[in-house]
């Protein structure tokens, strides 16, 4: 049986983060109580659409190293392979050997955002898991349905489901592969522990919550700041789950506010900003919450965005530094830039 996994799952469009951001955040996970992070941008084309590709070896070499670092803060380490297109059997093989390879602890096959309408698709996607398991067999196993939510808008975009979709990978897939799930929504506002009872009797097995908040990765929401802190989130409902794994936004350092409030109903935004960015500039972050959360850039006037720019360019802190890249558009995501990590 897997131990309930706290974590964050970089599994965002847009501009991926940099070695060291993950590198700092292993650091943060450590002290905050999280114990598992999954390697999954959408930015990196070796895991989706140059999936058939080895990584060059510097990528690799950086990887291996990060790896290294996560384990040694008592952290687990996974990898998301998004297999787009046509699955030839060897070339899958050859990727699986090449994740094997790694001293990673968590295997995840991402089959989210694309085209699902075509006959024998949990088939196929539960013969892969199960390869995935023959060939590698030392650590924890995961498969994110293309259709991952009851949201009607991926039906809308990527195809009908075929019926009986999730009923089938639940009856197929061997009972340790764990299978991710975001709730009613793609974006869901809460959770509540009888949804989450229906999807585990449908899949036969606890769900693993991929939490997407406060991801901030489409052309609409990277011109807001997702962060307040985590809301219809009861601590009761990880006894419906194997796992919770949160989306972070494009701004690492920023994400930590809303990430380490995360069952933990009792704190605040100011406290929860304090312990990541010291008392002055939590304040002055607190102070434009709202402006930064629920505004955003368009609602910002010019005059106001030159005054906040020039304020928190005066703090040395990183989250500061997001902060003014951010106003600067530096964070701005495209429907190009979606539809290219597609």
């Amino acid at each position: 049986m897997t131990t309930f996994r706290k974590g964050i799952v970089e599994g965002f469009y847009g501009k991926p983060w940099t070695w060291q951001e993950r590198s700092d955040t292993a650091g943060f996970m450590a002290n905050a109580g999280f114990t598992s992070y999954l390697y999954a941008p959408k930015g990196d084309a070796f895991l989706r659409r140059r999936w058939r590709e080895p990584w060059p070896p510097e990528a690799l070499a950086k990887l291996n190293a990060c790896v290294t670092h996560f384990h040694s803060l008592g952290l687990a380490f996974g990898v998301g392979l998004s297999p787009v297109g046509d699955h030839a059997e060897s070339d899958f093989r050859k990727k699986i050997e090449e994740l094997a390879l790694l001293d990673i602890d968590h295997i995840a096959l991402l089959f989210d955002d694309m085209k699902g309408d075509e006959p024998g698709l949990a088939a196929k996607q539960v013969k892969m898991a199960h390869a995935v398991k023959a060939r590698w067999g030392k650590g924890t196993v995961s498969l994110c349905p293309t259709y991952y939510s009851l949201d009607p808008v991926l039906d809308r975009i990527f195809g009908q489901r075929p019926p009986e979709y999730l009923h089938e990978l639940g009856q197929s897939l061997d009972p340790t592969v764990e299978v991710f799930w975001t709730g009613e929504r793609i974006c869901s506002r809460s959770y509540s522990l009888t949804h989450l009872e229906q999807v585990s009797t449908i899949l036969q097995r606890k769900p693993l919550l991929w939490d997407n908040y406060p991801v901030n990765d489409t052309q609409t929401m990277s011109k807001f700041l997702h962060l307040k802190p985590f809301t219809g989130r009861p601590v009761e409902m990880s006894q419906a789950l194997c796992g919770h794994l949160i989306n972070p936004m494009l701004q690492p350092v920023l994400s930590r506010i809303p990430a380490i409030t995360l069952y933990a109903p009792e704190m605040t935004f100011e406290q929860a900003a304090t312990v990541v960015v010291g008392r002055e500039l939590a304040a002055c972050i607190t102070r434009d919450l709202e402006l930064f959360h629920e505004q955003g850039l368009g609602g910002i006037d010019p005059h106001k965005l030159a005054t906040l720019r020039a304020e928190y360019s005066r703090y040395q802190h990183p989250a500061a530094h997001e902060i003014v890249a951010w106003l600067d558009g530096a964070f701005a995501v495209t429907n190009e830039m979606v539809l290219a990590q597609q």
